[in-house]
């Protein structure tokens, strides 16, 4: 029987970029090779596409020096990439897409939008989730319609610093210090800050704005981090257990998440069950308000009035440490059945 031709994409020009490459690792240990001819394209932090030879080439970072380049036809009637090579292109047809990407320009609904228009099946969420999901500010305003409870919060964008004072007068006339201060769509908490005054919190501001052109500033909710996985198997959405994060560091920052050995994850943590069903039920709602599709991470806070939504995640990390994995290996879902299960909603599901 032909083999499907299976593109998985890494890299990408966001702050996540070397997440990203650590995730593809670990996934392409788990796709199955006897069921697909596998193609790997790395995209750098440029913003080119290479074909990668192997996934030894990912984890010494060696792709990136690869002379092979890539081209997405946005073509339907083609449904192919052109590599081109020393002594001319190869066209060559594909049949799916797994898009191992955090962050802008990967989790965003951009790159969504071109395998769309391409007519290629892909894993994970369509344009209007991926980009909704991304953008924490509009996450938080879909999700007000849901009435679960969530932190207060203000929205900023950049230019409206140029008048600083205003800022800051309308953030703490609604919210409380300590606050923390988020770029509204970067990932893997880049650029996010705790203020405990207005002089870190004009820091704070400033140094969100490095990262994105809107800035969310949230309310501090002293709480557990809990996080649940969200699937869809077989056209239905299940939630996983819950997860709770035990951070090395005051709050879990890009370094306290990635390079911090402090940081542990507990899959089974001590929660009362109806307050787990809670976590799972909301999950799952709040994937259903943005028109979820094959996978999402949902974190929370719990605090002692409840469940707090935080944020979702629409392609969340498969790192070594990543929750969303381990959360579905304590289900009884391994990893190689894990990303099979993607890759077959990928190619089933409905499209426009």
């Amino acid at each position: 029987m032909k083999k499907e031709v299976l593109v998985v994409i890494f890299g990408g020009q966001s702050s996540e970029h070397e997440i990203s490459c650590m995730s593809a690792t670990n996934i392409l240990k788990c796709v199955n090779k006897d069921k697909y001819d596998i193609i790997l394209v790395g995209i750098t932090e440029e913003g080119s596409w290479k074909k990668v030879n192997s996934v030894e080439d990912i984890s010494s970072g060696e792709w990136r020096n690869s002379k092979e380049e890539v081209i997405f036809s946005p073509d339907a009637t083609k449904k192919a990439i052109y590599i081109k090579k020393e002594h001319g292109i190869e066209e060559v047809g594909i049949d799916i897409v797994f898009p191992v990407l955090h962050g802008l320009y990967g989790e965003d609904g951009t790159i969504q939008g071109l395998f769309e228009m391409a007519h290629i099946s892909y894993v994970g969420c369509g344009v209007l989730a991926s980009a909704v999901s991304m953008d924490k500010l509009y996450t938080k305003i879909i999700v007000d319609t849901l009435k679960i409870r969530q932190a207060k919060y203000v929205g900023i964008t950049r230019k409206q610093l140029q008048q600083m004072d205003l800022v800051i007068e309308r953030i703490e006339s609604t919210i409380p210090y300590p606050v923390f201060i988020k770029p509204s769509c970067a990932g893997s908490s880049k650029g996010v800050s705790k203020a405990e005054n207005r002089e870190e919190l004009i820091k704070g501001l400033e140094e969100a704005a490095k990262h994105d052109s809107k800035i969310l500033v949230e309310e501090t909710i002293v709480g557990r981090e809990v996080e649940c996985a969200v699937l869809d198997v077989n056209g239905e959405t299940k939630a996983s257990g819950v997860g709770e994060v035990l951070s090395a560091a005051e709050f879990y920052d890009f370094e306290a998440k990635y390079y911090n050995s402090e940081s542990k994850t507990d899959v089974n943590p001590e929660i009362p069950e109806e307050i787990k069903e809670q976590i799972r039920k909301s999950a799952i709602d709040i994937f259903h308000a943005v028109d979820g599709k094959g996978l999402a991470r949902v974190d929370f806070f719990l605090d002692k009035d409840g469940i707090v939504f935080n944020e979702l995640n629409t392609l969340p990390g498969f790192t070594a440490i990543s929750m969303y994995p381990m959360l579905w290996e304590e289900q009884g879902l391994d990893k190689y059945q894990l990303i099979q299960t993607l890759i077959d909603n990928a190619s089933t599901r409905e499209t426009k």
